[in-house]
């Protein structure tokens, strides 16, 4: 019998430990990874004129560059100091500062080549031991850019790494002040800081895609019920029709005296598509009815019920006005349907987000089709609106765009709300001989 070996929890933790190290710090050290601008649309420069906010996302490279060139001068002061301007003035006041300037383009390789030179940067500068004070503003300051460009792990690997290593070279600096101290406690404070934002904005981000995810899986599944909820109705109009075609085909022969056998072959075929084709729209329409569906006793509404639609809505306190204008003649069912569900909703948005206005319907009969438009003034009175996910919108467009129709739905000048609809409706074809001399 063998025994699967495996390791302890501390060996794992251990082990995956140094793959953070070997990730952040010594994969990819030499990686060209220039600081890009930052963004227009943060708190504090979207609020700057134009001008302005053109220069400030480059802040953060002023902000190195002006803390590198400071460090540089001091250094190059405290050098000067001990020995005439030469390579080790070089070496202590520009040193340092490159190695901060390279965080803008190569952060990991910017903190090892800081590191590294921390030791000649403190020979030559014959300063505190083991970083004098541009070296210790510089290399501080390499640890904040690189720490706010990767992640908080390899902040910690850092801030560890240089304890570390300032510890070691204070063996080596007798008659020195050591420095090791102050740079643990203050890069500790730093880094923590850096962290924390740094967790802020990661987060923050998160919740924008979550939000952004949300919204759109709630708007997909809102167009998908919106379309379930159509398709149900439509099924009810189409249905009664197809019905009224089976029955009338089926009746048709006993109507004439002596049919012939031509004409009822025709209707049996007619009467039989008209069942083949109830069928399948039934069939169709199960895969998206919900199980507790009721189908409706009544029939589906029509325009001749806006009346009615209107006085119930009166009754809930909302003013409101109809105007038709136009021949008014009878549209296609799916038309008739679609106009007074739009009418019914608009109002009912009234309601919800606009207590106490008034609102006008009108209904345009024209040409080519129907035109909609319900418009609402802006809300009065104490109630306070209720918030809406836009679903009501929803319906409305996703009705107008199976009728091949435009819709308009935008904010008044006044705080009001309009809804403008043209459902497009084919001319009737004029029956051959009709209306004419024979």
């Amino acid at each position: 019998m063998t025994e699967t070996k495996t390791r302890s929890p501390e060996l794992r933790l251990a082990a995956g430990a140094i793959d953070g190290l070997r990730q952040d710090l010594f994969h990819d050290v030499f990686d060209y990874r220039p600081l890009g601008p930052l963004g227009t649309g943060g708190p504090v420069i979207r609020r700057l004129p134009g001008a302005i906010r053109k220069r400030a996302v480059w802040t953060p490279h002023a902000v190195v560059g002006v803390v590198a060139l400071i460090s540089m001068l001091a250094g190059v002061f405290e050098a000067n100091t001990y020995s005439v301007f030469g390579i080790a003035t070089l070496i202590a006041g520009v040193v340092p500062s490159a190695a901060l300037m390279m965080t803008l383009v190569r952060p990991v390789l910017a903190f090892w080549v800081s590191l590294a030179t921390t030791p000649l940067v403190a020979v030559v500068g014959h300063g505190d031991w083991p970083w004098g004070p541009n070296a210790f503003a510089c290399h501080l300051g390499v640890l904040i850019v690189v720490a706010a460009r990767t992640r908080p792990r390899t902040a910690a690997w850092m801030w560890l790494i240089t304890l570390v290593a300032g510890s070691f070279l204070e063996n080596f600096g007798n008659g020195y002040t050591p420095t090791t101290g102050p740079m643990a406690v203050t890069s500790a404070f730093a880094l923590l800081l850096v962290t924390v934002v740094q967790v802020r904005r990661d987060a923050e981000r998160e919740v924008t895609v979550q939000r952004t995810v949300t919204a759109v899986e709630r708007d997909r599944r809102t167009l998908l019920e919106e379309r379930t909820t159509i398709a149900r109705e439509l099924h009810d109009v189409v249905a009664h029709h197809m019905s009224v075609v089976a029955i009338q085909a089926e009746a048709a022969p006993y109507r004439v005296e002596n049919p012939p056998p031509e004409l009822e072959q025709a209707f049996v075929t007619i009467r039989e598509n008209a069942v083949a084709a109830l069928t399948e729209l039934r069939r169709v329409l199960g895969v998206v009815r919900a199980d507790d569906y009721e189908a409706p006793d009544a029939p589906q509404p029509t325009l001749a019920e806006t009346d009615r639609l209107l006085a119930n809505v009166r009754e809930a306190g909302l003013e409101t006005e109809k105007t038709v204008t136009g021949a008014v003649r009878e549209l296609p069912p799916g038309v008739e349907l679609s106009a007074y569900r739009i009418i019914q909703e608009a109002l009912s948005n009234t309601l919800r987000h606009a207590p106490g206005a008034t609102a006008k319907v009108e209904i345009g009969y024209v040409l080519g089709g129907l035109g909609l438009r319900i418009v609402n003034g802006p809300a009065t009175g104490l109630v306070k609106p209720s918030p809406g996910a836009g679903h009501g919108i929803t319906g409305m467009r996703e009705r107008v765009a199976m009728l091949n129709g435009e819709m308009t739905a935008e904010a008044t000048g006044d705080g009001g709300y309009e809804v403008a609809v043209f459902l497009p409706v084919a001319a009737e074809r004029t029956v051959a001989g009709e209306g004419g001399d024979a």
